[in-house]
């Protein structure tokens, strides 16, 4: 341990990584579909009901183009990720941003997960759990093949460290 409590060879900083590409274009689909979905179902309440002023559709359908467009690319250019020999970095959020440290000794679980939409676009999601309050960390958005070397590798490190990670 170093001053203050934190360990020897780890600091907060920006991770080195970015996720895949493809994540983008991923989000941006999710964000058109959920647009769509929420723009269909208002435009039905419209119809059934007197109460739901008609230009309100208009209005969803402005704001959920500005989400589909601007969402998707800011949060591509935050989540960031990286794995040292001693921990795992991440960095997410689009709004408010989320820096989170894991050192291996804490890592007791390593999830690899892909999603319908995800497996479309040849991803799938990390999710490390660690002895923290915080609760887990989730890498999103990664390469199929990144995340599953991502796994293996962390498993073999965090089972490396002597400790029961509590």
């Amino acid at each position: 341990m170093g001053a203050a409590g934190t360990t020897v060879g780890i600091s907060l900083r920006e991770p080195a990584h970015r996720v895949s590409p493809r994540a983008r274009t991923m989000w941006h689909l999710s964000a058109v579909v959920e647009g769509v979905f929420a723009v269909a179902l208002l435009t039905g309440a419209v119809l059934l009901w007197d109460r739901v002023p008609a230009w309100t559709i208009a209005a969803l359908a402005v704001v959920q183009v500005g989400w589909a467009a601007v969402v998707p690319r800011w949060r591509y250019l935050v989540h960031r990720w990286e794995t040292t020999e001693t921990a795992v970095y991440t960095q997410t959020g689009w709004w408010a941003r989320e820096r989170r440290i894991a050192p291996m000794s804490r890592i007791q679980t390593v999830d690899y997960a892909e999603g319908p939409v995800a497996r479309l676009f040849g991803l799938a999601r990390v999710t490390i759990t660690t002895a923290s309050a915080a609760g887990a960390i989730s890498i999103d958005g990664l390469d199929r093949d990144t995340a599953r070397r991502l796994v293996d590798d962390l498993t073999l490190r965090a089972d490396a460290v002597e400790g029961d990670a509590t």
